[in-house]
Formats: structure tokens, sequence, C-alpha cells
């Protein structure tokens, strides 16, 4: 068998030719495309990778706004709970204060009510006892109370004629006072009293409505008086004493 080597000649060309042709026209755009493909998925690769570490970065952004935003919500709850309290005690000061002003007003109307209950009782008590005296005095005593009371100060009278002549001076004048009107009897023997002390001092008499019982006789910077007062404020003490003793005016009495 003999070698037509013309025609494997023509074969090998023919092989060739297919061969640049398949890589010419075939394998290139194939590896082209592939390498195209290749760059491709790289490149998508380095976006993903770059796309994840800014997520990453955002993700940490995110978790410190967090933490702030937490740490802002406490830090705003803490000055809201402070304020809150703070407000608190203001409003339980204003309370206690207003609670402490309304007590000191009420005490102080207590004790201006008890003065005024007081004042009534000692003024309804010196209106008693000087019925009552001025009763004793009629029963026991063949003259009248207001004879009594000028007998009483013009008693006194002779140990102060020295304080009463320097406080008359030269154009002193004696004014005596009473509750009511004393009866001309009453007031000559006064009269009479007074010019034996001091002789030539002009006298007047006045009435007082507001004034205690009893007489009062002024000359200048001086004054004698005789009120039911005095007694009023000595049984006032005395009540006082045995109610803070425990004890009362008649256990006392009695035991004398």
């Amino acid at each position: 068998m003999s070698i037509d080597w013309i025609t494997v000649a023509a074969q090998v060309v023919n092989f060739l030719v297919l061969v640049w042709l398949l890589k010419r026209f075939l394998y290139r755009p194939i590896l082209d495309g592939i390498d195209a493909r290749e760059a491709e998925i790289a490149d998508r690769m380095a976006e993903a990778v770059e796309a994840g570490e800014k997520a990453r970065a955002t993700e940490g952004q995110y978790r410190d706004q967090l933490a702030s935003l937490h740490a802002n919500e406490a830090t705003m709850a803490d000055r809201a709970l402070r304020k809150a309290r703070d407000e608190r005690d203001v409003l339980l000061a204003n309370a206690h204060a207003r609670l402490e002003q309304e007590r000191q007003d009420w005490n102080a109307h207590l004790a201006e009510e008890g003065r005024k209950y007081t004042a009534e009782l000692h003024q309804a008590g010196a209106g008693a006892l000087m019925s009552l005296t001025r009763k004793a005095l009629d029963d026991l005593a063949d003259e009248t109370l207001e004879e009594r009371i000028v007998a009483h100060v013009a008693t006194r009278l002779r140990p102060m004629s020295v304080d009463l002549r320097k406080a008359a001076g030269a154009d002193a004048e004696a004014i005596a006072t009473t509750h009511n009107r004393l009866p001309k009897a009453a007031r000559d023997r006064l009269k009479a009293d007074l010019q034996e002390v001091i002789p030539d001092v002009p006298m007047r008499f006045e009435t007082d409505a507001t004034q205690a019982p009893g007489l009062i006789l002024r000359m200048g910077g001086a004054q004698v008086a005789w009120t039911v007062d005095a007694y009023i404020d000595e049984l006032d003490a005395l009540l006082e004493e045995q109610l803070a003793a425990g004890g009362g005016v008649r256990g006392q009495g009695d035991g004398h």
C-alpha cells in the first residue's frame, strides 16, 4: 500500500486551516468572553467586598448612634427624674410653708380670740365684782362704793404728798377719772383731802366708759389709782396657778 503524500499534505493543510479558523473565530471569542466574564465577576466581587465594608461601617455608625441615643435617653430620663424630684421638693416645701403659716395664723387667731374672751371675761368679772362689792358695802356699811373708793385713795394721798407737789408744778391740774360719775359727796370729800395735801390745786372730774371701775387721780406725771383690774389680775393669776398645779380654788379654800 502506497501513501499519497499529496493527500496527506492537503489534509494537514486543511487541519491547520481548521485549527486556525477555530482559534480565530471560535476559541478567541470564547476565551475573550471567559476573560470578560472573569473580569466582571472580579469587579462584582470587589464591589461586594466594598459594599460589605460600607455595610460594616454603616452598621458600626448605627451602633454608635444607637448607643449615643440610649445614653442620651438615659441622661434625659435622669434629668427629667431630677427635675421632677426638685419640683416635688419645691411643692412639698411650699405646702409645708403654707401649712406652717396657716398653723401660725390659726394659733394667732386662737390667741387673739383667747385675749378677747379673757378681756370680756375680765370686764364681766370686774362688773360683777363691783356689783357684789357695792352690794356688800351697802349691806355691811352705811357708805356707798364710790365713797369707799375715795376714802381709799385719800389714804394714799398723804404718803405721796411730796411727789404730788413735784408733779403738780405751778399750773398743774388734778384730774379724777371714774367709770361712772361720782356722787357729789364723794367728789367733795376727794377735793377736801387733796386740798389738805396740796392746797389751791384745781380739780376736775371726768368719766371714761372704757376704764375699769374705780378711781384714777392724775397730776402732771404722777397718778394715784385704785381699780378692780389689780384684783382681777390677781384672781386670774391665782386661777392659772391652781390650774397648773392641778388643784382648784375651792380646794385651796377648803384647805384653809
